[in-house]
């Protein structure tokens, strides 16, 4: 089964006309999408969008062998005035089943939000996944779940469906997912790349032809991640976009609870506000148990408030204790966490602060977390196969 991306963006394209923000003004070239459309085998037609007939002969194909077209947006009716000769466009009723006579069956998948996706299953039993803009799909749990071979979803705008595809195993280490309806909310090129790349999606041009089935690069997602950046930087949210299409992460909160304390209150509420629904919350620092076991991910927010604690354990702030034997039980409870991290077999991303670059610390023990720290982030680090730091939001790959 074939499948030609006729157009991979968002409904309004990319760039959105008239917008003056920098992700459209920077989408060109290659990073330039039509409305998102989808040719199956010339035979079938995912949603009808302006000049689909144009991107279709700069595709090196034809419309003329159309069998139907179908809409998938939550909208009523065509999208656009209908080109001569092509069928009327229509919709499958959410559970129904369509067969054409090319031998390919198309069932209508019920959304979570306004829209129909569409289960293709091709003549020779390959199947691809085709999902709305802003849509996740609904009522998968059960034995009925499908696998797929392909699957077309808004992984930039809902990654939570893709978590969902993931946990019932609809989704699967060798399925390729490729990213539409993309828009200007990531900045496109690179940066575009490299967060689809972390969730195990791609994007690829219009105009693509994609073989289903046939076997693709898809991207290895890290096992180890570390998230380095300073105060505000948007290291948390970097860490948490990494996880969010996967299921059932287990989200590591090393900071306790720190009762009577408001302002941290209000601090852990944020963080717990913008966590998936499915996510769940274990607040701890005994983290060399955590890595030990097999599970699902590990979110681990974060290392230096994890350092603060051993540091209280063993004495760290009194000269005399940390002289005395505190500096060494500190080295062996690092040496502890990075072999733990090195044998671990769960996908794990921490995050940690990068205090090293500002002001010296006035007082010594001051001076000694920001030493100490800067040693387990780099312990760490060598551990992991990817290392980020993020500076205002933006994300450099140190590592991977």
């Amino acid at each position: 089964m074939e499948v030609t991306l006729l157009g991979t963006g968002a409904p309004a394209g990319l760039p959105r006309p008239d917008c003056p923000c920098a992700a459209c003004a920077s989408a060109l070239g290659p990073d330039a999408r039509a409305a998102t459309a989808v040719l199956v085998d010339g035979a079938l037609l995912l949603d009808l969008t302006p000049g689909v007939a144009f991107a279709a002969a700069r595709a090196g194909h034809s419309l003329g062998g159309l069998r139907q077209v179908l809409l998938s947006h939550p909208h009523d009716g065509p999208a656009v005035e209908v080109p001569a000769g092509l069928p009327q466009p229509g919709r499958v009723p959410d559970g129904r089943e369509l067969a054409l006579l090319t031998g390919h069956r198309v069932r209508a998948v019920a959304m979570d939000a306004g829209g129909t996706g569409y289960a293709v299953t091709g003549p020779d039993g390959q199947r691809l996944l085709y999902l709305p803009p802003g849509g996740a799909p609904a009522g998968l749990e059960g034995p009925r779940a499908e696998s797929y071979h392909l699957v077309l979803a808004d992984v930039a705008g809902r990654p939570d469906a893709l978590a969902r595809l993931r946990a019932v195993g609809s989704a699967g280490p060798t399925t390729d997912v490729v990213a539409v309806h993309l828009d200007h909310d990531v900045p496109p090129g690179p940066e575009t790349r490299r967060r689809l790349a972390a969730a195990g999606a791609r994007a690829v041009p219009d105009g693509t032809t994609l073989t289903v089935g046939v076997y693709e690069d898809v991207p290895d997602v890290p096992r180890r991640t570390l998230v380095l950046g300073g105060a505000r930087s948007g290291k948390s949210v970097e860490a948490e976009r990494r996880l969010e299409s996967f299921p059932d992460v287990l989200y590591v909160a090393t900071g306790g609870v720190r009762g009577g304390d408001t302002e941290w209150a209000a601090r852990v509420a944020l963080h717990r506000d913008r966590r998936p629904g499915s996510w769940r919350t274990t607040e701890t620092t005994d983290l060399v148990p955590l890595l030990g076991r097999d599970g699902p991910p590990l979110l681990i927010d974060c290392l230096s408030l994890w350092l603060t604690d051993a540091m209280d354990a063993v004495g760290a702030w009194d000269d005399a204790e940390w002289a005395g034997g505190g500096e060494k039980l500190l080295r062996e409870r690092v040496r502890e966490l990075t072999d733990a991290a090195r044998a671990t077999r769960r996908t794990v991303v921490a995050v940690s602060n990068e205090v090293g670059s500002g002001i010296v610390p006035a007082t010594a023990s001051g001076r000694r977390y920001r030493d100490e720290l800067g040693r387990l982030n780099a312990a760490f680090a060598a551990e992991c196969e990817q290392v980020l730091l993020v500076v205002a939001g933006q994300a450099l790959v140190l590592r991977g």
